[in-house]
């Protein structure tokens, strides 16, 4: 009795998990070895796609048969063998030199001149089969490129729907990843520093562990989160139809970063007013130390008169400050009616606005769809029209993202207006607690600079609140009013006063929201 290898392989692993097809095949060989009176001596089962070469367990089989370790192999189908042309040669060559290859479900006889080329016919047929699936699943995965679709796994950030459905944003990673680009685009913080800080604030990989390095520079580069699919392998670019979760410019503001066009500073020592207070004399800022358990902020400069103060005068200070710009119940509730007025106002002038950003939107997608066209008609080559897609996607995200900003103004400049309220509404709870970093943010929030003179705390206000604190009472010196903040007046008065136009006015200047001065220098801290 010949002692042969019996070979079962199913092409994914799902499918050997079901075990249907391997229970099959291994029924039908062993009918077929009782038949020929044939022993099976080991059996060698796969779970990989023959389309191409290099499986493990068809090599391990193939070089022990070679060492004349049994006499030959059963194998349930051809296809189940070889379904590329380089590993039917393989099995050709086995029986060249007289190793014998069954196939359970065809009878064939291998060792005839009829027998091997009805064989190798089947063989041909089972590579062009996978030479035909191959370039239909290639068409399927581009149609669904060009329809807005990523026909592969969702990125970090965004879940699978279902076949012909766009990703959707994960509602518990989406905004952890939107707040890992924009912690990364302020400059301050590098690979290592935003993979343990957005570690801490909850995001995981799709295994539930830590984000890796390169998984963390691969989100970073990702184009998807702006709208973008990006297939790297071709350099190919499409529009997709999926909700992005990153504004183009934070993307553009992070690949500064990533590229070095920006200067990546890192996090080294946190303290409370770290890079925030400079000397008013020499402008940089007072580098802060710890002695004995207590906190100082020294000013380094030669030359300069030595500032030195500390941590707990600074919060004392900070909330005498603040008792400048207090207001009244009774005024801020008259604020907030009459901003609600003006925030009406300014709805009736936005809709032209939108008009002409909608139809930019649409002349960049024309431009696209021409492009699309010309490449059809070969008129240009394939190069010219990456390059030229490219900046077009990228032009086009740009603009949806100036029409989005545009249909979301009114949202967000109420929303302005809203933060203005609630910040005033605040400071009288600030001047009731001792929360050093609530006081701290507030302060840096009303500011554009906050300065030391010897000891004592220069406030520079944003505006309008430089208004508010020249015509509010100061609580340590007689009243000065540069404005009156008197809003009493006629019942049927329709028209807000000067005071709140002009305070609306200051809130809705895109100045508002501009860093502190940028006359102060800084030093490297030692």
């Amino acid at each position: 009795m010949k002692s042969v290898y019996a070979y079962i392989r199913v092409s994914t692993v799902k499918q050997g998990q079901q075990g249907s097809s391997l229970t099959e095949q291994r029924y039908a060989i062993e009918e077929y070895a009782k038949r020929h009176n044939l022993s099976i001596l080991q059996w060698f089962e796969e779970r990989e796609t023959a389309a191409k070469r290099g499986r493990t367990m068809f090599t391990q089989m193939l070089g022990l048969l070679l060492k004349g370790r049994a006499n030959g192999v059963i194998i349930h189908k051809i296809d189940r063998g070889a379904r590329n042309l380089k590993d039917w040669a393989d099995l050709g060559g086995l029986i060249d030199k007289g190793i014998e290859v069954h196939f359970a479900h065809e009878s064939l006889d291998m060792q005839s001149r009829g027998g091997r080329l009805a064989a190798d016919i089947q063989a041909v047929v089972a590579a062009d089969f996978i030479r035909n699936l191959r370039e239909e699943v290639k068409k399927g995965f581009r149609g669904r490129l060009r329809q807005g679709l990523y026909p592969l796994p969702a990125p970090l950030g965004y879940l699978d729907q279902g076949r012909g459905l766009p990703k959707t944003p994960n509602p518990v990673a989406a905004p952890l990843i939107q707040k890992a680009f924009q912690m990364y685009a302020t400059g301050e913080y590098n690979i290592y520093t935003l993979g343990e800080a957005i570690f801490k604030a909850g995001l995981r990989n799709k295994y539930g562990a830590r984000v890796s390095r390169s998984g963390i520079s691969k989100m970073l580069n990702n184009e998807f989160y702006i709208g973008v699919i990006h297939i790297v392998r071709t350099g190919e670019r499409f529009q997709g139809i999926h909700e992005p979760l990153i504004k183009k410019s934070v993307f553009d503001k992070v690949q500064d970063v990533l590229q070095g066009r920006v200067k990546n500073t890192g996090l080294k020592h946190e303290f409370l007013y770290r890079k925030m207070i400079p000397c008013i004399h020499c402008k940089y800022n007072l580098i802060p130390e710890r002695q004995k358990g207590i906190v100082y902020y020294r000013c380094q400069t030669r030359d300069c008169p030595r500032a030195c103060v500390r941590e707990d005068l600074i919060n004392t200070q900070i909330v005498d400050e603040m008792g400048k710009v207090h207001m009244p119940e009774r005024d801020i509730a008259m604020l907030e009616s009459e901003f609600a007025i003006l925030d009406a106002d300014r709805l009736k002038h936005h809709g032209e606005l939108i008009k002409a950003s909608e139809l930019n939107v649409a002349n960049v997608s024309e431009r696209i769809q021409r492009l699309v066209d010309a490449y059809i008609d070969r008129l240009i080559d394939k190069t010219v029209f990456e390059e030229r897609n490219k900046s077009l996607l990228h032009e086009r995200a740009g603009a949806e993202e100036v029409l989005s900003n545009l249909r979301y103004e009114f949202e967000e400049k109420a929303f302005r207006t809203q933060k203005f309220l609630e910040q005033i509404k605040s400071i009288p709870v600030a001047l009731e607690t001792i929360n050093k970093h609530e006081n701290r943010d507030l302060m840096k929030s009303i500011t554009s600079n906050l300065e030391v003179d010897g000891k004592k705390l220069v406030v520079t206000w944003k505006k309008p609140f430089d208004s508010l604190a020249s015509s509010v009472k100061s609580p340590f010196s007689e009243p000065h009013r540069a404005t009156s903040r008197t809003f009493v007046r006629k019942p049927r008065q329709k028209h807000p006063s000067k005071f709140s136009r002009k305070l609306y006015r200051l809130i809705q200047a895109d100045s508002l929201s501009t860093e502190p001065s940028s006359h102060l220098k800084t030093r490297k801290e030692g």
